[in-house]
């Protein structure tokens, strides 16, 4: 492990283990009654040292066991030449746990408490309960210990992705949630602009046409009425400006019915087949009307994709001369409607936003559905008496 990335409490485990091996080196080669006990200490020192201070040791597995492995008979040679070497075992518990993986951590750990006891039994030490008792017991703590350590740092690191995924995910939320009041403030903007300004504009044009043909030709207050009526154009032609400008992304390139058309395109393999048919001589809409129809078809879609299970789907635009109407039907589980509240929170299913859209408009929405019968949902907005105002660009009308 690379010591830059080692907590403050993992670093002061580190340099408590390096302490503990250097003090038990110490005493066991301060208590060997050979020069070769005291050599055999400082050849396990240095071992120790060397693989503490190799990069290849903390960063290969390989490295890491083969390290391990010249440690171990390094020590197990102090281990015969003085019995003050088992002592060394506690800190070998600790490295074999942290360098090996568990299926065999867990053995060298037995075999190397089973080697601390026959070196103390072999040295001639009387036979107690405490020779058995040590070094299984210190085992048992070393893997109890790492163990559980390893435990709770694989659920520390669990949490830490959750937080993290919760972040991300609200993060999100806050930017969806701004591009749809983004999207719900323009389309807002766009009704009011054509429901007010280019209205009001449309009508100070007609009734300035109709007093230009009372008026004698060439007076002076005909010229002053033919201004103020291109003066009134020229207005209406920046309002549908903004109109178009404020109109929503689905709609900028290209009719409603092309914006359906978008929205039966295969989606992903569990979405149902879809398909768009437009009936009737199609008219030129105002764009609350093009907005409302186009994000009802797309609530009801998008509820018929999450929860009808549905196989196929059909959405239906007709045009009947005072009216314009829109049937999105599936062939889904289905549902009870009496069992949606129309007033909940969750929009029951989004059919509370969509009535009300529908409604705005002096429309009406209805649906109709039945468990394992599919479910259809139509709106039907009357058209305006007097004509919408001329297209716009890539079909966009005020």
């Amino acid at each position: 492990m690379d010591p830059r990335s080692l907590t403050p409490a993992l670093r002061a485990l580190r340099l408590c283990l390096h302490l503990l091996m250097a003090g038990l080196l110490a005493l066991a080669a301060l208590r060997a009654d050979s020069a070769a006990g005291i050599a055999l200490a400082a050849v396990t020192a240095g071992v120790y040292a060397a693989g503490s201070a190799l990069p290849s040791v903390r960063d290969s597995q390989r490295a890491a066991a083969l390290w391990l492995a010249a440690l171990c008979a390094s020590w197990l040679a102090l281990l015969a030449a003085t019995p003050d070497g088992l002592w060394v075992a506690f800190p070998l518990y600790f490295l074999q746990l942290h360098l090996l993986p568990v299926r065999w951590a867990l053995p060298s750990v037995a075999l190397t408490a089973c080697a601390a006891i026959l070196s103390y039994v072999r040295h001639g030490a009387p036979l107690n309960p405490g020779v058995f008792i040590g070094p299984l017991l210190g085992g048992a703590v070393a893997v109890a210990t790492v163990l559980g350590y390893q435990a709770l740092y694989r659920e520390s690191e669990r949490r830490r992705r959750m937080v993290e995924e919760l972040i991300a995910t609200r993060a999100e939320l806050a930017a969806a949630e701004r591009h749809a009041g983004t999207l719900a403030e323009r389309e807002r903007l766009a009704r009011e602009i054509h429901d007010t300004l280019a209205q009001g504009l449309s009508s100070i044009q007609l009734l300035l046409r109709a007093a230009e043909r009372v008026l004698p030709a060439g007076s002076p207050a005909a010229g002053h009425i033919e201004g103020a009526r291109r003066a009134a154009q020229d207005n209406l032609a920046e309002a549908r400006r903004f109109v178009r400008a404020l109109s929503p992304p689905d709609l900028e390139h290209g009719s409603l019915a092309a914006a359906l058309e978008r929205l039966c395109e295969p989606g992903p393999e569990a979405a149902p087949r879809a398909r768009l048919t437009v009936s009737g001589t199609p008219v030129e809409l105002p764009t609350p009307y093009e907005v409302a129809l186009l994000r009802i078809a797309q609530s009801a879609f998008a509820n018929t994709v999450r929860h009808a299970s549905a196989s196929r789907a059909e959405i239906t635009l007709s045009f009947m001369g005072a009216s314009v109407t829109l049937d999105v039907v599936d062939d889904g589980t289905g549902f009870d409607p009496g069992l949606l509240a129309p007033s909940s929170d969750d929009g029951g299913f989004g059919l509370p936003a969509m009535r009300a859209r529908a409604e705005s408009l002096g429309g009406t929405f209805t649906v109709e559905s039945a468990p394992g019968q599919g479910a259809a949902v139509a709106v039907s907005l009357p058209l305006p008496l007097s004509p919408p105002l001329p297209a716009g660009p890539a079909g966009v009308s005020t």
